[in-house]
């Protein structure tokens, strides 16, 4: 079957619904087979819109011509398709918003930046300038931004699973986003698990991590926040936040797993005996138990510094001859800060080489006590550089760090107590307070692979 006759069935509804799915996909992809189904179906409409006049049209020759000769009808469709033309371009318009449905899409918002995006899952279009209906994007790794028809800009940042609901509406399953709400946009909203977030023209922050831990923080203007259950909204304004619809503080997570670490052929690993964190400005520790270690240096916000610690115990096999040694770390969400304000971050890895420093305990160590660290920095006689390593704007979580320097290897040879200590270290700060923490899986991760030591014998 041609195109003319296509065109044709398609019209006088001859096609099964397959043949026709199939056609409307060969005439959306094909600009002259669209010009041609547009003036046909122009033409269908205006000639069974004539009905009974359609005789008088196509009326027989006057009296002087030959009664028995009849002009062919074809000699009378020139007219008609010279008034067709002048609505083809009315005739293309509606095709292209009808998807031969006769529905017309609702577009709410267009994806305007795609920065080293991957996606999985999205039942939505997911390239730049993709115009966005209701549906569900899932963002696996890198940045988009979002603008809502109705002014409204988000920034979602992987890994993330976002729901667009209208022009001023979505909601947040998982993952972090940053909304900025000109006043075209005011009442915009936000929803995350057990919160709902209305802006008042402002620009703010929400995250949502995978322990179901949500965090609001009101960067310029002001929100509204309405927690599951509540009939009264809370406000916060700028520099407020809200974690969990409570305390801008984490609380600390008792989640205890019991595995063996990965293993590699021709290897032998070593789990974490030890992991937590320390933050300046608290005295006290309580990190031991949680399930991720956070790493973040600022000259911003002081009390917002972290850093990260671990132990390995390698006296099972005190008499191994290591030929390399490698670090494996899991990066992990950590549901604070965003990375839209936060460059490419470098982190270096430094092992304790004073033994009697080795006996930290995950319940005591804090900022004040850490091993081998002063307040302003890392203290060379009580500690060796072992390498660093990158992670990227935007990177996705749950991704693998792996270190593989013969520094490692060395500090490992050399080590007395067969106990080594390692420390995280940001160096690289952030240029906007509430930059992203950045965050490994410990021992005590419900899912998510420990830190493993992993050493290659001669």
């Amino acid at each position: 079957m041609n195109h003319e006759d296509k065109i044709q069935a398609a019209l006088n509804g001859e096609l099964s619904e397959s043949e026709l799915d199939s056609f409307q996909n060969e005439v959306l992809n094909d600009p002259k087979l669209l010009e041609e189904y547009a003036e046909a179906a122009w033409l269908n409409g205006q000639l069974q819109a004539m009905g009974g006049s359609l005789p008088s049209v196509l009326k027989t020759p006057p009296p002087e011509a030959t009664p028995s000769r009849k002009r062919p009808v074809h000699r009378y469709l020139p007219s008609l398709t010279s008034i067709a033309a002048a609505f083809i371009g009315a005739a293309l318009t509606w095709l292209l918003v009808s998807h031969f449905s006769g529905e017309r899409p609702v577009y709410v918002a267009t994806i305007i930046e795609s920065e080293g995006c991957q996606w999985a899952g999205s039942d939505l279009p997911t390239a730049k300038g993709s115009r966005l209906q209701a549906g569900k994007l899932a963002l696996t790794a890198g940045m988009a931004t979002l603008r809502f028809d109705s002014g409204a800009e988000i920034v979602i940042e992987a890994p993330a699973t976002l729901e667009v609901e209208s022009s001023m509406r979505c909601r947040l399953i998982e993952g972090s986003l940053v909304a900025e709400v000109p006043d075209s946009a005011h009442g915009f909203t936000v929803d995350a698990p057990q919160l709902e977030v209305v802006d008042l023209g402002t620009r703010f922050g929400l995250t949502t991590n995978q322990f179901g831990k949500s965090h609001v923080l009101v960067f310029e203007g002001e929100v509204e926040v309405t927690r599951e259950g509540d009939t009264k909204a809370t406000s916060l304004k700028t520099g407020n936040a809200l974690v969990n619809g409570a305390d801008v503080r984490p609380p600390d997570e008792e989640i205890l797993r019991n595995h063996e670490p990965a293993r590699r052929e021709g290897w032998i690993s070593f789990e974490a005996r030890k992991d937590s964190f320390v933050r300046k400005g608290m005295n006290e520790s309580r990190f031991g138990s949680s399930p991720l270690m956070m790493v973040k240096e600022t000259d911003l916000a002081e009390n917002n510094r972290r850093r990260g610690i671990m132990s390995f115990d390698l006296s099972a096999h005190p008499t191994i001859d290591i030929e390399s040694a490698e670090l494996s770390l899991e990066v992990e969400s950590s549901g604070l800060g965003f990375s839209t304000l936060v460059p490419d971050s470098r982190f270096a890895i430094y092992g304790v080489i004073d033994d009697s420093l080795d006996q930290w305990e995950e319940n005591n160590v804090t900022w004040e006590n850490l091993p081998g660290v002063t307040d302003a920095a890392i203290i060379p006689e009580l500690t060796t550089k072992l390498g660093t390593f990158e992670i990227l704007r935007g990177a996705s979580a749950a991704t693998s760090v792996k270190m593989n320097s013969p520094e490692i290897a060395d500090y490992l040879r050399n080590d007395g107590n067969r106990i080594a200590t390692f420390l995280i270290v940001r160096e690289t700060g952030e240029y906007e307070n509430q930059g992203l923490v950045h965050a490994f899986a410990t021992r005590e991760h419900p899912t998510a692979k420990a830190p493993t030591l992993y050493l290659k014998p001669r």
